[in-house]
């Protein structure tokens, strides 16, 4: 099915609140990719979003990492417990500051997250090759328009 192109008016209230919907359904399909096996594994999603962004940029901080998730300490903390706790995620201390907990998958922890990676990378491959390259282009300007300048400090470290 070929979705319909945006209107002329496209700021108008219908349009916006397409897009809205869109990018609810659209983010939640992408989500369910991984859940059955996230489920399998008596894991949440919390801790699949863990899991991403400490297999894109190993030995990221604890501080590194709520800023990344925008979750607090004591929801952070149950979820890194419980993926220590599955030996998927290990703590090492910082090089200069021994205070700092660095985080690194275990083998385990990256044999997980490289299957929830590719589910959701399949999902969402198939959706850019049906949009086409100039729909992808449009698709990443749009989502980083919505972020804020903290957000894309952050998201510029993990290239």
């Amino acid at each position: 099915m070929t979705a319909p192109a945006a209107s002329a008016l496209f700021l108008r209230e219908a349009e916006v609140r397409r897009g809205i919907e869109l990018l609810a359904f659209g983010h939640a399909a992408l989500l369910r990719a991984g859940d059955e096996l996230l489920a399998e594994q008596g894991l949440g999603r919390a801790h699949a979003r863990a899991l991403y962004f400490i297999a894109r940029q190993p030995d990221l901080t604890v501080t590194q990492l709520l800023g990344f998730l925008g979750v607090t300490k004591q929801s952070l903390g149950r979820v890194l417990g419980e993926l220590s706790d599955r030996a998927l995620v290990e703590t090492h201390p910082g090089l200069r500051d021994r205070r700092q907990r660095l985080l690194r998958l275990t083998a385990a922890g990256q044999a997980l997250e490289g299957e929830l990676f590719e589910r959701m990378r399949s999902k969402l491959a198939g959706a850019y090759a049906s949009a086409g390259q100039g729909a992808v282009g449009g698709f990443w300007a749009v989502l980083d328009g919505l972020m804020a300048a903290e957000q894309k400090r952050l998201m510029a470290t993990l290239d």
